[in-house]
Order: structure tokens, then sequence, then C-alpha cells
């Protein structure tokens, strides 16, 4: 009973942790509600949970607002470019589900779509944990979104499993779960992610050492705040 009460025992580790998703989930829907500023509230949201999962993060709460503020400007700018996406993705399957079934034409925009489609839920999956870890432009967060959850296809396809059957049971099976469900996705894909995370800062880390970042070949910004954890991807 001592070693199931003790702080660094497996379970009560991850009962921690699942306190900590309900806090973050309840701070992430509350900054979210704007809708502008979702973009900032979920970088802020994955940027805790990486530490968390890494056992570096005890005050949450000031982690979350801290992040939300340094991530603000291009966490937005992503939000709003993912969004432009999402709405002309949404019509565009809107109107192929209306004329479906017309011909060779309508098979080829319908297979266009869904690769699309399944493009952009990659980039959902990954920028915004990327953006809590690395700096980079904003064009080449969403590409190495797609490039990282392409090539780490296994963890993509857990990670999208997971988003798919916690978002099937709120809508379907118990609708309270909503206030851990965002926050339960962040902590599983950090917890799926941290290897991934090492790979990639392993990866960048060589370009750091160019002093005007010439392995690279762009001028990539560093953070506002010269948070340590962040590696230029």
């Amino acid at each position: 009973m001592k070693s199931f009460l003790n702080p660094e025992s497996p379970p009560m580790k991850f009962l921690t942790a699942i306190g900590y998703a309900i806090c973050l989930n309840c701070l992430w829907f509350l900054c979210s509600l704007p809708v502008i500023t979702a973009g900032a509230s979920t970088t802020a949201l994955y940027a805790v949970m990486q530490k968390v999962v890494l056992n570096e993060e005890s005050h949450i709460i000031t982690a979350f607002f801290s992040n939300f503020r340094s991530s603000f400007r291009q966490a937005t700018k992503v939000f709003l470019i993912l969004l432009a996406a999402g709405i002309f993705l949404g019509v565009d399957g809107y109107i192929l589900l209306h004329l479906r079934f017309q011909g060779a034409f309508w098979t080829f925009l319908t297979a266009v779509w869904l690769v699309m489609m399944a493009a952009f839920c990659v980039i959902l999956l990954y920028v915004f944990p990327l953006m809590a870890r690395f700096d980079n432009t904003s064009f080449l967060m969403i590409k190495n979104s797609l490039m990282t959850g392409m090539h780490f296809l296994y963890c993509t396809v857990i990670i999208a499993a997971f988003h798919f059957a916690v978002g099937y049971i709120i809508i379907n099976v118990y609708t309270p779960v909503l206030f851990l469900g965002e926050g339960l996705c962040a902590l599983f894909s950090a917890w799926i992610m941290k290897g991934v995370m090492v790979r990639l800062q392993e990866m960048a880390s060589p370009g750091l050492e160019d002093s005007e970042g010439e392995e690279t070949g762009e001028d990539l910004p560093v953070t506002e705040e010269g948070d340590q954890n962040h590696e230029t991807l």
C-alpha cells in the first residue's frame, strides 16, 4: 500500500497525469472559446503535456499560460490557415457528396479529395505538438507536420484511432467525457510521440551548430522567451 501511495510509483504517476489532463482540458476549453485562440490554446496544451510525460513540469497552470502567450502569434496564424483549409475541404466534400456517381470525373475528384483530407488530418495531429517543441516558419511547420506524420505512419495511425475513439465515446456513449477528451488525447499523443520528438530533436540539433543556419538554408525564428526546450526544425 505504501508503495502504491508513493508519488514516484507508476500508479500514482498515472493518476497524477490524468489529473493534469482534466485540469489542462478545462484550461484548453476556456481559452479556445473565442475560437481564434484555439491554435494557441492547443499548442500550450501539448507543450505542457509533453513536459508532464517527461516528468519535467509541476506548475502546469503557469506553464500553460506562459506557452499560450509565447506561441500565440504563430499558432493563431497556423490555426487560421488550417481553418480556411478545413472549410474548403468541407465545402468540397459536401458538393461531391451531392454529385455522387456522376461518372469517372467524380471518382477522380473524390480520390483527390480523400488524399487531401487524409493529409489535412495528419497535419492536424502533428502541427500543434511540433509547434510546442520546435521553432520554424509557419509554412515549414505545416510541411514538416505532414512529413513527420507520413514518416512515422504507425504512430500516426495509433494517435488518429485514439482521437476517433474518444470522439465516438463523447458523441455516442458518454458526453461528460468531453471534460477530459482533448486533455486525454494530448496526454496519449505526448506519450506516443515521445520517441518521435527525441528522433526529431536529434535531427534538428546539427542544424543548431551552424550559427548562420546554412545547413537548412532557412532564416528561422527563435522563441521570444528563449525556451531551452525548443529546437529549430
